[in-house]
């Protein structure tokens, strides 16, 4: 049970469900988006979780799952139930588009079987009947127009028209160079009126020819005339084509009597077709939050990790912010979290987090979290958040928190979950405390878990003698005066009021006022607090320093064991190839040896032949010998500020150019015979000297001429994930404009369109694309785009 009916929208749950309303592909999977509720069965959550995380792993793994078109199959099926109903062109060819859809989806996961189990449920054995699919097909051409040869009868009354069509515009043809000829037309050629053509006939001259005039200009000197020997002619045509559309309804008639027998599996074809919508529009929205499955227990616990809020990661994704993780739990020991803190230092995200995770979870969506992390079933969600004062009700903020309660306390169970915020405000806080204190103590007698933020000293001293309750505290980084928005479980936090005020500028004497009007006591407790907080924080910072320090260690401990694992397996393969090659030069050198000794003595020491040997033996000790390998030059980028007339060296590259103009920062380089706009962060500044060497070291017009020779105005992508492709991409286009080609194909699949999405968002950047097109139907059509430079 939720409580108040406006709980979901209290903690955005009515925002996620717009956001996954607009991945929907159909008005059936939005209606399913709109129903979805929050549901208390382990078994129909766990079912839900599983097939959302199962088709996003589909998305990631860009596998080929075939879903873009869908229509409501339902409609046309209710349409078809009635005897002498038909289906136009246009219904039947959404019923085709539909099922080739369905039976797509049923051939991918009869090829995966179990591999994704719980998708497969929905598939319910549902059978391919491919009889529909065919029987449309002998009607419908692939465009969704009737064939010419759907009937015997409708090819020869379609064979007719031709013939009557041609008849008429010879005919027409004969009279209008005959009206020409005379001078008896005005400006302009045969035109259609009516649906009748006719000939532009100057006013004065229409009693010249016999025929009816069906129109004539806004300015009357023009009539449009049908020949009165084309008109019989022209209603024969007439005649031709309501037999035509008389025919074409008799075979739509005869297709949908058909396909009315097949009603039933069309109504099962349209649910799946709106399941299989509804958890992709889920998996998707999964996506965007970067959300991951926990593990579902039975038991009412919680324990989040990293967990972030998926509206404002949202809302940080397009500012490039990143969100602050939380990390919280609830046990049956440890219920419910008590956190303070500062003002605008999160207290209220933290508990709204925790409220609309919660809420996600037990509507069957993946939520923004660690996959090791623990969410329970609650039977009751109650939500205080906001002020509720109604004048129609007679209610004042502190009766609509009160009214609150009271049903809190009648209803509470172990297995509820309490979300309170700003426990106890709207009244005086010498009785809003104790009442507050009250109502916290008897939540707690019954067992139930929740998140609460308050300011008030005494709850948080409440709760840090009960059993059942844990304070905690948003973290605040003193020496800033900003809020660090990081969740501390165990001790209570300071509401940094007068230092707040001070930050501000709020006047000295009116501090000192408010510090001597608080009373001895609560100043000591407050700067208690503030001192606790800080020594927290440098405790939390340390904490982190550490854990750097040793993840770095674990890298470079696990980086050392696999070069070491590297080098011994690879030193003794090195060890015995050196031994295995000096044995073979030990006997090559030996038999060289020997045979020399013995043509010196068969040639008995001639000296020019024995002059010979010892060359032969020179060249052989020179072939063996190892030569030192000379360490290239490598450039030194200048520090100064780069100018026009400067040379620069691209990065990870030998190539270098000659600065020509500088715009902002983009760079116009020559490099060699051409121009190039680059990146300032692309490149670094040589000196003269350096990029004189690099010249004659590389002629840059056989490199680009190399280069050219071994490009390929082709790029796969096919598998890669988005962040790879994208950098594939933006090497790929740097080198096909450097290079001067006209055009790229770039080849990234069809999936479900995210790649090819992403790609074609990220082309618009380029300044030098002129535009992009689809590859055609028959050779890969939208899984291949083609790119074509200005």
């Amino acid at each position: 049970m939720l409580y108040p009916e406006n709980c979901l929208e209290r903690l955005g749950f009515s925002e996620v469900r717009q956001l996954i309303h607009k991945h929907c592909l159909s008005p059936m999977g939005q209606q399913m988006v709109d129903k979805m509720q929050v549901m208390t069965k382990y078994d129909q959550i766990n079912k839900f979780l599983r097939q959302t995380h199962e088709f996003k792993s589909i998305l990631e793994n860009q596998e080929p799952l075939q879903i873009s078109t869908f229509f409501d199959i339902k409609s046309l099926a209710d349409k078809i139930k009635v005897e002498g109903t038909y289906l136009v062109e246009e219904e039947l060819h959404q019923m085709y588009a539909s099922l080739v859809t369905v039976f797509s989806v049923l051939r991918f996961f009869e090829e995966r079987k179990e591999v994704y189990p719980n998708l497969e449920a929905l598939l319910e054995h549902l059978p391919v009947e491919k009889n529909i699919l065919k029987r449309i097909e002998m009607v419908l051409d692939p465009k969704g127009k009737i064939k010419p040869n759907a009937s015997s009868t409708l090819q020869q009354i379609i064979g007719d028209i031709a013939k009557a069509e041609q008849d008429v515009r010879k005919r027409m043809d004969s009279i209008y160079k005959t009206a020409v000829g005379n001078n008896w037309v005005a400006d302009g050629s045969l035109t259609i009126r009516d649906g009748r053509m006719c000939i532009p006939i100057l006013a004065e001259n229409k009693r010249k020819l016999k025929g009816f005039i069906h129109d004539e200009s806004a300015s009357g000197q023009t009539v449009y005339m049908e020949p009165e020997e084309v008109f019989t002619l022209n209603n024969k045509l007439r005649d031709l084509e309501f037999d035509k559309r008389r025919e074409i309804i008799k075979i739509l008639i005869a297709l949908t009597t058909d396909l009315r027998p097949y009603t039933p599996l069309l109504l099962s074809y349209h649910g799946f077709l709106t399941k299989l919508d509804f958890v992709r529009a889920k998996a998707l929205f999964s996506i965007d939050i970067e959300a991951d499955m926990p593990v579902l227990v039975k038991e009412a616990r919680l324990k989040l990790i990293n967990a972030r809020h998926p509206l404002l990661y949202l809302s940080f994704k397009e500012d490039k912010k990143t969100v602050v993780p939380l990390n919280v739990h609830m046990t049956d020991e440890l219920r419910i979290v008590l956190v303070s803190g500062p003002n605008a230092g999160g207290k209220s995200v933290c508990m709204k987090t925790v409220g609309l995770l919660q809420l996600m979870v037990q509507s069957g969506l993946l939520i923004p979290v660690h996959e090791s992390s623990e969410v329970g079933i609650f039977e009751n969600i109650f939500a205080d958040i906001g002020d509720d004062q109604s004048i129609e009700s007679d209610l004042s903020t502190y009766s609509a928190h009160l009214t609150k309660m009271r049903h809190f306390v009648a209803h509470a169970t172990p297995k509820t979950m309490v979300l309170i915020d700003e426990f106890g405000t709207g009244t005086d806080p010498q009785f809003g405390g104790p009442m507050a204190e009250a109502v916290l103590e008897v939540l707690n007698n019954k067992k139930v878990r929740g998140v609460i933020t308050t300011h008030y000293s005494n709850l948080k001293l409440f709760a840090g003698n009960t059993p059942g309750l844990e304070n905690a505290s948003m973290l605040f980084d003193n020496d800033r005066m900003k809020p660090m928005y990081v969740l501390e479980l165990g001790k209570p936090g300071s509401s940094y009021a007068f230092e707040i005020a001070q930050n501000i500028g709020l006047q000295k004497e009116v501090l000192e006022l408010a510090r001597a009007k608080t009373g001895t006591n609560q100043n000591r407790i407050d700067s208690l607090l503030v001192d606790l907080e800080r020594e927290k924080k440098q405790i939390y910072d340390t904490k982190l320093h550490l854990s750097n320090q040793q993840n770095k260690v674990k890298n470079l401990v696990a980086e050392n064991e696999k070069l070491k694992l590297f080098l011994d397996e690879n030193k003794k393969v090195l060890i015995k190839e050196a031994k295995l090659e000096a044995q073979a030069i030990i006997k090559n050198a030996n038999k060289l040896v020997e045979n020399t000794i013995a043509e010196i003595k068969d040639k008995q020491a001639d000296k020019i032949v024995t002059k010979q040997l010892r060359q032969n033996l020179q060249k052989v000790l020179v072939q063996n010998q190892v030569k030192e390998e000379k360490k290239p030059e490598v450039a030194v980028a200048l520090n100064t500020p780069i100018q026009v007339g400067d040379w620069v060296q691209l990065n990870n590259s030998e190539t270098t150019g000659q600065v020509l103009e500088i715009n902002r920062d983009n760079l116009v380089v020559a490099l060699g015979d051409l121009r190039s706009v680059l990146k300032k962060n692309r490149v670094y500044k040589i000196s003269n000297k350096q990029a004189k060497k690099a010249v004659q070291n590389h002629s840059y017009t056989g490199s680009i001429s190399e280069a050219i020779g071994n490009f390929t105005a082709e790029l796969d992508l096919r598998g890669m994930r988005g962040e790879n492709a994208l950098h594939e991409v933006e090497k790929y286009l740097d080198k096909s404009i450097m290079l001067g080609f006209p055009f790229i194909k770039i080849i990234h699949g069809k999936g479900d369109g995210i790649l090819r999405k992403l790609i074609r968002e990220y082309l618009r950047k380029y300044s030098q694309v002129n535009r992009v097109e689809d590859e055609h139907a028959d050779r890969g059509g939208d899984g291949i785009t083609y790119v074509y430079f200005n």
